[in-house]
């Protein structure tokens, strides 16, 4: 399954791109399920990301290390991998694109999931489309 979700920004793509740090990715936190940042190496290929998530009845390990960064004249991205999964999760991987955008930027969320079933695939669909589209607000509210 694939989720595309594109925010444009008043701030020019490599001080948007330079400022995907750990402080901007708890702001990104959703409130549910609520999170808690085990480890934040950075957005360098080999780099670890890991959190705690708290379903409230349950928690969950998720962990994912950065694949591939590149940066162009006009663009630049990072990829993390997930490594260890929530359930149901069989496959997780996120782009993190930063393009420029008339002086300003389009940052792209591009995000392929898998679990171990299709319907699975479509019936969460709504919650993980949600969780990356409010990001939206956040992205306008930090870079612009």
């Amino acid at each position: 399954m694939k989720i595309s979700i594109h925010t444009t920004v008043g701030q020019d793509f490599q001080t948007v791109f330079y400022n995907f740090d750990r402080e901007l990715f708890l702001y990104l936190a959703p409130p549910y399920p609520k999170l808690k940042l085990l480890r934040f190496d950075g957005t360098e290929p080999g780099d670890l990301v890991a959190v705690e998530l708290d379903f409230v009845l349950f928690r969950q390990y998720f962990a994912s290390f950065i694949l591939d960064r590149k940066e162009s004249e006009k663009a630049a991205y990072f990829i993390d991998l997930g490594q260890n999964l929530p359930w149901p999760l069989r496959y997780w991987q996120h782009k993190h694109l930063i393009t420029e955008h008339n002086g300003g930027a389009v940052i792209s969320d591009l995000i392929e999931y898998k679990t171990f079933s299709k319907i699975i695939d479509w019936l969460i669909y709504p919650f993980m489309y949600v969780q990356f589209a409010r990001r939206k607000a956040i992205y306008k509210s930090v870079f612009n």
